[in-house]
């Protein structure tokens, strides 16, 4: 911001001036700092319950781009209840939040615009649950959900915390647990078909091993093939509206898991019996814990035809999975998530048509409070990330960048229509006549594309 600009404060929200006049009691003095007063360059600044956005003056054409639209059901966010349920409990230190009640989960997200829940069938009723007890629980979600307009769009089966599943659910080398893990799984696909769920996500968590002796590798992915074979041939005999999202992580809690990456879960799915209704619930976190490029694993799953659900939040490399809030991480990652969620290919193909899920954890140290601002911080960073991704497709120079990088060339057959291998290999122009010195001096300019990119991710 240049020293001479002039500070324009932008209210997002009503609250911002009790807040103000509130954190300027509290700090005791004009300018000073309390609970929600900043001051900037002399400037006192009052804070809004959430965030002001403030614009210098002389950057006029950013004034009409800084309000963030409240979020609506068309934008189908939804969320996990085990999310704004974490009670960030950890393996140092124990829980620093309380615990409400499902249905309250759902009625505050209901609050903040959010479309969709999703849950684990033990994020609402305990693992020992008698039948009777889970009806009455299960009814008095569904209450809630239903009065408040939100969709229970996505049900899936926790396999991994009660102590029986600590080798594994279908990969257990006990046969009499996967029967077991088996069973819990079908009886909430059930209960997913009950709810209008259209997608069943499967995370093997505790699928994998800490040593390698540990397991029968080739017997380790044939169990997983026949327990996946079987929960899908479950759901076409129940004639259940439902697939299959798996969702690959590398590691945590288990040293290695099965199925570590999207490009793992595409291969073992190729070979599976029923593999026309599993597809992909990739997650941010769990790809970049990876090292791996999020965006890539969205596209090679949309060019496959198997990306039906996915799971946003944020990450910061090589670490344990953070499950930060989404773009709290690797901003640029997020951008150009959004960008293909948003805009599709540059050359066209297909496209994501599903919920925008997030899959985070509030930050341990906020309350209850925290929480919320938190959750309505998701919605907030995409919905600002999908206004700038459009502005960055409509811009004439980025066109003009995307045709000069050959970015629309490569959407162009490699081989000429009708062409044979015979004549391709008769094609003296393909090789033999190629001046590589002028074809190794080609510009693609890169760079500059990318730094459009930028350009629009920060203004």
């Amino acid at each position: 911001m240049a020293s001479s600009a002039r500070l324009e404060v932008r209210r997002l929200d009503w609250r911002a001036e009790a807040a103000g006049e509130a954190g300027a009691a509290a700090a005791g003095r004009v300018g000073g700092v309390g609970p929600a007063v900043f001051c900037v360059r002399d400037t006192l600044l009052t804070l809004p319950h959430r965030h002001v956005i403030v614009v210098p003056t002389n950057k006029f054409w950013l004034k009409e781009e800084t309000m963030v639209r409240t979020p609506t059901k068309e934008d189908r966010f939804s969320f996990g209840l085990w999310t704004v349920g974490w009670l960030a409990a950890d393996p140092f230190g124990e829980t620093t939040r309380s615990a409400l009640r499902p249905w309250e989960y759902a009625e505050h997200l209901a609050e903040l615009g959010v479309w969709g829940i999703t849950f684990h069938d033990n994020d609402v009723f305990p693992f020992d649950a008698t039948d009777a007890e889970r009806d009455k629980i299960v009814a008095r979600l569904k209450k809630t959900v239903d009065a408040a307009g939100l969709t229970i769009e996505m049900v899936t089966t926790n396999t991994f915390t009660h102590p029986i599943f600590k080798d594994g659910g279908l990969t257990n080398n006990d046969r009499s647990i996967r029967r077991f893990g088996l069973r819990k799984i079908l009886r909430n696909v059930d209960l997913a078909a009950e709810l209008g769920a259209t997608t069943f996500v499967m995370w093997g968590g505790r699928e994998g091993a800490e040593y390698d002796s540990s397991k029968d590798l080739n017997a380790v992915f044939d169990r997983y093939k026949e327990g996946l074979d079987t929960v899908a041939q479950y759901i076409k005999d129940k004639g259940y509206d439902l697939r299959i999202g798996l969702e690959p992580k590398p590691n945590e809690p288990r040293g290695d898991i099965f199925l570590p990456t999207v490009g793992h879960a595409l291969a073992l799915i190729a070979q599976l019996d029923n593999g026309d209704v599993v597809g992909l619930n990739p997650e941010v976190g769990h790809e970049q814990m990876a090292n791996l490029n999020y965006t890539h694993a969205l596209a090679q799953a949309l060019n496959a035809g198997k990306l039906f659900h996915i799971d946003l939040n944020g990450q910061k490399g090589l670490k344990y999975d953070q499950d930060l809030v989404f773009g709290h991480g690797d901003l640029l990652s997020a951008f150009f998530t959004v960008d293909l969620l948003v805009n599709g290919f540059p050359g066209g193909g297909p496209r994501y048509e599903g919920p925008i899920h997030f899959d985070y954890k509030p930050s341990r140290t906020d309350g209850i409070e925290g929480v919320w601002q938190s959750a309505a911080a998701n919605m907030e960073m995409y919905l600002q990330l999908a206004e700038k991704a459009r502005a960055f497709r409509a811009d004439p120079e980025v066109r003009e960048a995307l045709e000069i990088a050959g970015v629309y060339e490569l959407g162009q057959p490699t081989l000429g229509a009708g062409e044979s291998l015979d004549d391709f290999v008769a094609d003296r122009s393909a090789f033999e006549d190629v001046d590589v010195r002028a074809a190794a001096a080609r510009d693609y300019h890169f760079v500059d594309l990318y730094e459009k990119a930028v350009q629009h991710l920060i203004s």
